[in-house]
């Protein structure tokens, strides 16, 4: 009798938890209570922090900072059920005292990143916090959903600000074609399309630098133009120095 006891209890008790265990992580955010949700990931390599400043870097050799390798620690802010604020932290660890905080722990890197797109995409402000700490996730590929949040004409200018910005950062050469196509894209919002000149400008290796020398010769909006010549002239790249050579020399 007592064995058939503890086996129903038992079992009574794996029924309850299994819902909870098999709810996604957006699921466990929208039914925490309003207040502060705190959650930590791995970070992908070269990401390090020291609570307050986040660095991504190269290893050296014969050097080593005081600079933890994560984890990515972020902080959620609920009003009514909805996230409203966004914080990303990389290392150090939750203060003990303070206002009540509901704390999922440790997530798998991929569902937290897919988490903060998801709210990158439906937060009505401030949207581009949440693309920060997505980047930062280990093993996890973003840039394919970075891409489509830019060329989404319902979000918010400054989150697809945002998303360009770090399209070209967690992309490099890859991504030169794509954010070429955002900068030609002539029914974008011209702000977002001058952030991906500014992307393109950033790659490493001079990669964008043909994608600005095509803006500059092609692009019919002359801000965006205007744009992309301010940045080949602070690239030092032959390329940019031969495109104003043939702009200076036409004519003559």
């Amino acid at each position: 009798m007592r064995t058939t006891l503890l086996t129903t209890a038992l079992a009574a008790a794996l029924c309850q938890a299994l819902p909870a265990a098999a709810q996604s992580l957006a699921e466990r955010v929208a039914h925490a209570p309003d207040g502060v949700v705190h959650l930590s990931y791995a970070a992908r390599a070269g990401v390090c922090g020291n609570g307050e400043n986040i660095s991504m870097h190269s290893r050296s050799d014969e050097w080593v900072g005081d600079c933890e390798g994560g984890p990515v620690r972020v902080s959620l802010t609920l009003s009514q059920g909805q996230v409203t604020r966004v914080r990303t932290y990389v290392g150090g660890r939750w203060r003990a005292e303070g206002d009540p905080v509901h704390d999922l722990g440790s997530v798998p890197s991929a569902d937290a990143a897919r988490l903060l797109l998801r709210l990158a995409e439906r937060m009505p402000s401030r949207g581009q916090d949440a693309i920060l700490p997505a980047t930062l996730a280990d093993s996890v590929v973003v840039w394919p959903d970075l891409l489509r949040l830019a060329r989404n004409a319902a979000v918010p200018r400054e989150t697809r600000k945002g998303a360009v910005f770090w399209l070209g950062q967690a992309a490099g050469a890859k991504v030169a074609p794509q954010l070429d196509s955002v900068v030609e894209d002539s029914s974008g919002d011209r702000e977002v399309r001058k952030s991906a000149v500014f992307a393109l400008s950033q790659l490493p290796q001079g990669e964008g630098v043909p994608a600005l020398i095509h803006a500059v010769k092609v692009n019919a909006d002359p801000g965006v133009r205007r744009d992309a010549i301010f940045w080949l002239g602070q690239s030092n790249d032959p390329r940019a120095l031969q495109l104003f050579e043939e702009i200076l020399t036409a004519g003559n």
